[in-house]
């Protein structure tokens, strides 16, 4: 009795473990995405990601979701994907914002694949992600490791999905767009962390 007394209190103790998965609200100019970030699977990418929020880059609409891919918007790609990209939208917020780049942990190492609601990050070449991520509509198996969207086989790095909000993810995703860019971009007015 005493031992299933003891595995009771220490099961309950570790449920308690303040060990979460930092959480953000995107809050965009039509509504709300609740995203969590895995900074325990891909730390360099996710806590990336974190220094944008924390810093207030991503507010007061400097930042936006401005590119969709849909499989009617990009007819020129032989392997198709979907997702709605965010970020900033101008070169000269680029150059005001823009942290350095980052390390490319790809989903090899991280273990996060591309499925519906994953965020993941822009990039050129591995190593050049910095403020451009993009949201998952459906599977993107060919963004992880291995896929063909981009020549070099090093897919791109996944760190976080959405938790609340896809719904809205999918109507950005819907918008008029020319040549992927959307018409009218959504502004985004805040990203903050959740406080638990």
């Amino acid at each position: 009795m005493k031992n299933f007394a003891l595995i009771v209190v220490v099961y309950l103790l570790s449920s308690c473990s303040t060990n979460y998965n930092p959480r953000v609200i995107i809050s965009t100019e039509i509504g709300d995405i609740e995203v969590e970030l895995y900074t325990d699977k891909a730390p360099v990418t996710a806590n990336n990601f974190l220094m944008y929020v924390d810093s207030g880059r991503y507010n007061n609409g400097y930042a936006c979701f401005y590119r969709v891919v849909r499989m009617d918007n990009q007819s020129n790609k032989k392997v198709k994907i979907e997702v709605a990209q965010a970020g900033f939208y101008e070169d000269s917020l680029i150059e005001k914002f823009q942290f350095t780049p980052i390390r490319h942990e790809t989903t090899k190492e991280t273990g996060i694949l591309h499925k519906d609601g994953v965020l993941s990050m822009a990039r050129l070449e591995p190593g050049t992600a910095s403020s451009e991520f993009s949201i998952c509509i459906g599977d993107q198996p060919e963004l992880d490791f291995g896929g063909k969207r981009n020549p070099d086989g090093q897919g791109f790095a996944a760190f976080g999905k959405v938790i609340k909000g896809m719904d809205l993810v999918r109507k950005i995703q819907q918008m008029k767009d020319k040549d992927q860019y959307l018409i009218n971009p959504v502004k985004i007015i805040k990203v903050e962390r959740l406080k638990y």
